[in-house]
């Protein structure tokens, strides 16, 4: 049996006290996210802000030459759309859905007011954009120093923490554009985590065996993230 869709699937929109999120609600619009939907593109005026529930959407960079790399994901602990309350409307990345699923969707003009004028939902949105180039910046670092099992130990992780259960539909294509790297690198790391028991791969779906196994295997920048999310929202109160 499915669970109903609720606003308090998204954690921000479940720590506001109801005198801050009640504004919000006639507003919040429940979408359908599907898999490689665009969200919004570089340099295009953003409309909306989207508070995830059950997708999972990648913030991504495309170079000239047509590269792209993750810089950060975006589940239901989160927001896509800082860009909106933090004085601009347009952003030089690109995001796409990762995981199908849905979001809530509210446009741009009524979360600049209820920004601007509750104390709650700015305090809150300003501390998950502090998380959010928390993940940026260690994501740079990862790519740059470390190994790509590493590095894909870590986006497991980190998907993992965003989804309810174990199998992860995603290609190896998909997972070696989200890492910048080649598909064989990732073959080759798959491949090496799979041998250990870690995960299993076929067609697609990447189901995970031992989290345990892929926690040991990665470098500090998970911990690093998770940390410091949990620590700018530890006091998010359930509604």
């Amino acid at each position: 049996m499915s669970i109903p869709h609720h606003p308090s699937q998204n954690l921000l929109l479940a720590g506001l006290p109801a005198p801050d999120f009640e504004p919000l609600a006639a507003h919040l619009e429940l979408v359908p996210m599907a898999l490689g939907q665009m969200l919004y593109e570089p340099g295009s005026q953003m409309r909306h802000a989207y508070f995830p529930t059950t997708c999972i959407v990648s913030l991504h960079y495309v170079t000239e030459t047509g590269a792209s790399v993750e810089t950060a994901g975006v589940g239901n602990e989160g927001v896509v759309g800082v860009s909106l309350f933090m004085g601009g409307d347009t952003t030089p990345s690109s995001a796409v859905v990762q995981t199908a699923g849905h979001a809530y969707r509210l446009d741009r003009i009524t979360l600049k007011q209820e920004f601007n004028k509750a104390a709650a939902l700015q305090r809150l949105l300003l501390r998950y954009t502090q998380a959010l180039m928390t993940q940026m910046a260690q994501t740079a670092v990862c790519n740059r120093h470390h190994s790509v099992e590493q590095q894909l130990c870590r986006w497991l992780l980190l998907t993992l923490d965003r989804v309810p259960g174990r199998e992860l539909v995603m290609t190896q294509e998909l997972v070696a554009s989200m890492l910048g790297v080649r598909r064989e690198s990732v073959t080759d790391a798959a491949g090496h985590l799979q041998a250990n028991g870690y995960i299993r791969y076929r067609r697609g779906h990447i189901g995970v065996l031992n989290r345990a196994g892929l926690e040991s295997s990665v470098c500090e920048c998970y911990g690093v993230v998770k940390k410091e999310l949990d620590r700018l929202l530890k006091d998010v109160r359930q509604r």
